[in-house]
C-alpha cells in the first residue's frame, strides 16, 4: 500500500488535510501526518501544507531539521504544496526581507497591493473566501475539474515565478495572480483544496492517482 506523508512542522490545518486525503483515498493509500525524516523520505507521495507567516514556517522547519528532507522529496516523487507550502518553495518574500525561502524554484512572493475592484470597492487583504481558478495548462491534477471552478483562499501574499511556463493556474483579486504552479513531479497551489468542497476533493483525488512521466 502506498504511503502519503503530510509534513507536520507545526503549521497548517493538518487534521483537515489528513481527513480529506483519507476520504478520497478510499483506503487505498495510507495517510501519515508526520515530522519523522525517515517516514517522509520513504513515502510514495508527499504533501507540504501550511498557513501563517513565512518566517515562522522556516524557523519551524529548521527546528525540526526538515528543510533538506523537503528538498530531497521534491522532484523524486509526486509532491503537493498547499498555501504556505507553495510560497516556501521560492527564494524570497516581501513578508520578511531578511528570511529566505527554500529557493527550490526561482521567483519571489509578493503582497497584494492596496486596490479596488471594478465597482471601486476597496479590496481587503488578506484575500479570504471563494474565488475562481483559471487553468493555464492541461494537467492530470485538473482532471474532472471544470475551468474557472471555485476554490477557497486565505492569503495576503502570492508567488511570482520567474519562469512563466510553470504557471498552472491564475485567479483575480484586484489583479491577476498566480495560484498554482507545476514543476515536473511537483504541483503547488495557493488555495486550500481541503476546504474547497467538491473541486478540492477532486484535486486531492487526482494527486493520489497522479503518475508523473
Amino acid at each position: 500500500m502506498e504511503t502519503v506523508a503530510v509534513i507536520d512542522y507545526g503549521m497548517g490545518n493538518l487534521r483537515s488535510v489528513q481527513k480529506a486525503l483519507e476520504y478520497v483515498s478510499r483506503n487505498q493509500q495510507r495517510v501519515l501526518v508526520t515530522n519523522e525524516k525517515t517516514a517522509i523520505l520513504e513515502a510514495d507521495r508527499v504533501v507540504f501544507p501550511g498557513q501563517g507567516a513565512l518566517r515562522d514556517a522556516m524557523e519551524e522547519l529548521e527546528k525540526a531539521d526538515l528543510i533538506d528532507v523537503v528538498k530531497k522529496t521534491i522532484g523524486s516523487r509526486p509532491f503537493l504544496g498547499i498555501c504556505l507550502g507553495l510560497q516556501a518553495l521560492y527564494e524570497a518574500s516581501e513578508e520578511a526581507d531578511d528570511v529566505s525561502g527554500m529557493s527550490t524554484f526561482p521567483g519571489q512572493v509578493v503582497r497584494f497591493p492596496n486596490s479596488t475592484d471594478n465597482q471601486r470597492r476597496t479590496l481587503k487583504v488578506p484575500h479570504m473566501g471563494w474565488n475562481n481558478v483559471s487553468q493555464k495548462i492541461e494537467h492530470p491534477l485538473w482532471n474532472r475539474i471544470a475551468n474557472d471552478s471555485y476554490f477557497y483562499f486565505v492569503h495576503s501574499y502570492f508567488v511570482e515565478p520567474l519562469d512563466k511556463h510553470n504557471i498552472a493556474a491564475t485567479s483575480e483579486y484586484g489583479e491577476e495572480f498566480v495560484c498554482a504552479v507545476n514543476y515536473d513531479s511537483t504541483f503547488a497551489v495557493q488555495f486550500h483544496p481541503e476546504k474547497s468542497q467538491r473541486a478540492g476533493l477532486q484535486l486531492l483525488s487526482n494527486f493520489l492517482q497522479w503518475k508523473p512521466g
